[in-house]
């Protein structure tokens, strides 16, 4: 009989071994269609590697977005007790009230592009542990909540944006970071909510707290994730894996959310492969990460607003290359000549 005792992150650990592949048939599919389109080969740049990349994951030669879902996760978080963030805890549940009513910023865009819109509370008035001094969320909890981000997709979809609201959260994101791939803390703290200069001093110096409490724990991402983190972090690593064991494609939002996917990456870098980063935050180490995660934004607009913002607005363009790559007419339908040999 085995002495080995199984751990609930084992269990995470299986399903990514689970993992599909790219349909290269579908991807093989859709550059033969393209090659038929009235344009010259690659004048669309990128949007063609996006209908690419659309086929791969959703394993449909002529891939499509008609039911794109942007999901957001949000928590709340201990360590805003240290001083780190420029607004207090009790905006976030004004602002899932503000969700609700159609007012936030996220609302709009979804509206403007047809976007699904989902927000899910994850025990908003119950904070997670303070990470300068206690771990953020047991191991079955952790587990619970990536398993509760797991089933916010069941309802369906073919396109997953995620994102989040949580006040102190690029804290949490930043201690992340610092876990996984070291270096002095003030290079993974950024200004977040627009934090004054004392603010981001005491979010440099919680992240050192945390790094300094945790210690040689930090090894393994799924602690990283359950020591540092927060509950909407944990739910969005559930919602990527979800999506890429159901075949959907992923777009991933700023800094915070990107955090939930550096840690499935650290875990096996294949991962991430059904993902895109939607867009560049203007967090200042963002673009450190998305480096180290081998994606190139689809956007750079400046954004650091959270709350899935910049993942939607890219989920409208996906949408675009989408329906270009399938409506478009062949040289054939248009009578147009093609290019002489």
């Amino acid at each position: 009989m085995s002495d080995a005792v199984s751990s609930p992150f084992d269990d995470i650990r299986r399903l990514i071994t689970t993992m599909p592949g790219p349909d290269e048939a579908a991807v093989e599919a859709v550059r033969q269609r393209d090659g038929q389109l009235t344009k010259p080969a690659g004048s669309l740049g990128r949007l063609e590697r996006i209908a690419e990349w659309l086929a791969a994951w959703q394993a449909k030669p002529s891939p499509s977005v008609d039911r794109p879902l942007v999901c957001v996760f949000a928590a709340s978080h201990g360590v805003t007790a240290k001083g780190v963030s420029a607004f207090p805890s009790e905006v976030n549940r004004q602002m899932l009230e503000n969700f609700a009513a159609g007012g936030a910023a996220i609302n709009q865009i979804c509206a403007a592009y047809g976007l699904g819109f989902k927000v899910f509370d994850l025990a908003i008035d119950m904070p997670t542990g303070d990470i300068t001094e206690a771990d953020a969320m047991d191991e079955k909890a952790c587990v619970a909540t990536m398993a509760f981000g797991m089933e916010a997709i069941a309802g369906g979809t073919d396109l997953l944006a995620v994102g989040e609201m949580g006040i102190g959260n690029t804290t949490v994101a930043a201690a992340i970071y610092t876990a996984l791939y070291g270096g002095p803390a003030e290079h993974w703290v950024g200004r977040g909510t627009g934090v004054d200069d004392e603010g981001f001093k005491r979010k440099i110096a919680a992240v050192e707290a945390a790094m300094a409490h945790h210690g040689d724990h930090l090894k393994d991402p799924l602690e990283v994730l359950r020591r540092v983190g927060g509950r909407e972090i944990a739910a969005m690593s559930g919602a990527i894996l979800a999506a890429r064991l159901q075949r959907i494609p992923v777009v991933l939002d700023g800094y915070v959310a990107t955090a939930a996917a550096a840690i499935l990456h650290a875990i096996h870098p294949s991962t991430l492969d059904h993902c895109i980063a939607g867009h560049l935050s203007a967090e200042g180490a963002h673009q450190d990460v998305l480096t180290r995660l081998g994606k190139v934004p689809l956007l750079a607009l400046g954004m650091r607003l959270g709350e899935g913002s910049g993942a939607a607005l890219a989920a409208g363009l996906v949408k675009a290359a989408a329906a270009v790559h399938r409506d478009m007419a062949t040289f054939g339908q248009a009578g147009v000549s093609e290019r002489l040999s």
